[in-house]
């Protein structure tokens, strides 16, 4: 099977639904003859045109505005934000009107808009541009929020997330972009919805998504050396979550580990923490784990930038002290551990 990057999945996923479908259009800061912030829309702009690249004003609200009315009126927007910390500039287009107005028009309206970002630590970006908010946007119901995290799953669910009939929130991560993969020729598209067993274990059922399960596959090799059977399940999709996958792992397993790079307080690993207690509380041998960022803005200098998020070595520590507490070294459970 052929090797993409995730950028090129990302790209490859665009052109593809562009071809398949006229309604489909690209529309950005820079997403034109620049080729987009990351690169993903590189290309495109020679191929489709200005009618169907369209670079936009320096505007988050316009630009979910814009998408959001013309997802209405019959297309298929797919708009890019830089950054997932600038979308608090769009939180009324996004929020307020393009998640409910399927609801409030008695399902007479379709919002088929997809907005892509991306989010996370890893370049020294500081405080305003390497946050993980997806714990905002789960909050809201009919907004879908996926996080892939392989080539494979980065086009499998974008091209899904264009056709869906909903608003997408795709949120995608700034050290993945690089990172490659086995992708297969060809149409396919992945579920929305559905989690993926990444890794069969028996001892503890790890939950990671994003950058986070490649962080999180690293510890499962490191720990299979020393014995431990780790089970790891990406969830993909936050909203809707499949609990069913999760919760059914844990009552195999016994134990439970999520890892999220967003802040502890509030974030993702919350929500499944609390379905796991709702659906296998008798199942568990031990009180779950979250291997989580700390409560605080992101650290511009490298050495605490890494500090203030998860790591490969803490997630084995968080994972030993569950499986093993007499081999822990350091403690877990708490941010950034």
């Amino acid at each position: 099977m052929r090797v993409l990057t995730y950028r090129e999945a990302l790209r490859e996923a665009i052109r593809e639904e562009m071809a398949r479908d006229e309604s489909v259009f690209v529309m950005g800061e820079d997403v034109g003859a620049y080729g987009g912030a990351y690169g993903v829309t590189k290309g495109l702009f020679e191929e489709f045109g200005t009618s169907r690249i369209r670079d936009t004003p320096m505007s988050e609200a316009a630009i979910v505005g814009l998408a959001t009315g013309a997802a209405i009126v019959g297309f298929r927007p797919v708009a890019e934000i830089m950054y997932i910390d600038f979308l608090t500039l769009a939180m009324d287009q996004l929020v307020n009107q393009a998640a409910k107005m399927r609801y409030m028009y008695g399902g007479g309206v379709r919002v088929p808009l997809v907005v892509r970002t991306q989010q996370g630590t890893g370049r020294s970006s500081a405080a305003q541009h390497s946050q993980s908010l997806e714990a905002w946007f789960i909050h809201v119901p009919g907004l879908t929020v996926v996080t892939p995290s392989t080539p494979y799953e980065a086009k499998g669910l974008l091209k899904a997330a264009i056709r869906d009939d909903n608003p997408v929130l795709f949120i995608e991560h700034k050290m993945l972009y690089n990172t490659k993969g086995p992708v297969p020729d060809g149409d396919y598209t992945l579920p929305l919805g559905r989690a993926e067993i990444k890794r069969s274990g028996k001892d503890v059922t790890v939950v990671a998504y994003s950058r986070m399960a490649v962080l999180a596959e690293e510890a499962a090799q490191q720990l299979a050396q020393e014995g431990v059977d780790l089970e790891l399940i990406d969830p993909r999709t936050l909203n809707p979550l499949d609990s069913k996958t999760i919760v059914d792992s844990v009552r195999r397993t016994g134990r439970l580990v999520v890892v999220e790079e967003g802040c502890r307080t509030g974030g993702v690993g919350a929500e499944i923490v609390a379905r796991v207690v709702e659906g296998a509380m008798s199942s568990l041998k031990a009180p779950p784990v979250r291997v989580a960022g700390l409560d605080i803005p992101i650290p511009a200098a490298p050495i605490l930038e890494k500090a203030a998020v998860p790591t490969t070595e803490k997630i084995v520590e968080a994972i030993r002290q569950l499986v093993r507490p007499s081999d822990a070294r350091v403690p877990g459970g708490t941010g950034g551990q």
